[in-house]
């Protein structure tokens, strides 16, 4: 099974930390050159000397802010002038949560701007080095929330639907340029952002954290959270040359929580 991704480059986003750090190992541990991307540098620059790496491999970091789309879109252009990027892994921090009818409409353009927006600004720089190798991957980190709405992330379920449909979109775009396009759907990980969730839903329900994490975890076939190495190793599965025919799904990593098919 060919999972080697020497001569590869990656550019792996939202790194600093949780699962976007452990996708950069993974990818590094498959042969990739990777570079990572982030609004802080320190960190940045501790994730990029740990990272795995051969005599041949070369890693880097680029700094910058989803948020932002005109600074994220002039680093990525710095980046792939001199290198071309062939494997992009679309992560973004989630939003606060909440009800949907609560927040404020000005919430929701936020969170699209940082997510769906920064998507298409990375890919629109990291397209052309892929169609010129007649060979890329764009995998994008979402949420079950895309197959089963999550109670109380009303912006999140929101945005992260859109996502799904662009990315559903843009893998029959690109499939013709040996280009694919998929979604990987982490269930409770354990990283910051199931800490926020555990934290947040403790304050509104008057419970302990250890009473919501039990009560998560009955809902888990699996009976324990993922590790962000399990989403990893999806994720550089459908980065290698044996997912070249996989193009266009949403791979929940969920230990089988969701219900649906």
């Amino acid at each position: 099974m060919n999972t080697d991704l020497r001569g590869r480059h990656a550019l792996v986003c939202g790194a600093s930390e949780g699962i976007g750090r452990a996708a950069a190992e993974a990818l590094a541990l498959a042969g990739a050159d990777v570079t990572v991307l982030a609004r802080r540098a320190g960190k940045l620059a501790e994730v990029v000397a740990a990272l795995p790496r051969r005599a041949d491999q070369r890693h880097g970091h680029v700094v910058a802010d989803a948020g932002e789309a005109e600074g994220l879109r002039a680093a990525v252009a710095a980046l792939v002038a001199a290198k071309p990027v062939h494997i992009l892994v679309n992560n973004t921090a989630g939003p606060p949560g909440g009800p949907a009818h609560a927040a404020e409409p000005e919430q929701f353009v936020a969170v699209f701007r940082q997510h769906l927006v920064a998507n298409q600004v990375l890919v629109q720089q990291v397209l052309p080095g892929m169609r010129a190798a007649r060979w890329g991957r764009i995998v994008n980190v979402i949420s079950t929330s895309v197959k089963e709405p999550i109670a109380n992330l009303g912006v999140s379920n929101t945005i992260r639907g859109a996502v799904a449909a662009w990315a559903k979109t843009l893998s029959r775009e690109l499939a013709a340029d040996g280009i694919t396009v998929n979604n990987v759907l982490p269930g409770y990980t354990r990283t910051q952002r199931l800490e926020q969730i555990l934290a947040e839903r403790a304050a509104a329900s008057g419970k302990s954290t250890d009473e919501v994490a039990k009560a998560m975890l009955a809902t888990v076939p699996a009976g324990r959270f993922a590790e962000a190495a399990e989403v990893a190793a999806a994720i550089a599965f459908l980065a290698s040359p044996v997912a070249g025919y996989v193009n266009g799904v949403s791979l929940p990593v969920d230990g089988g929580r969701m219900q649906s098919i």
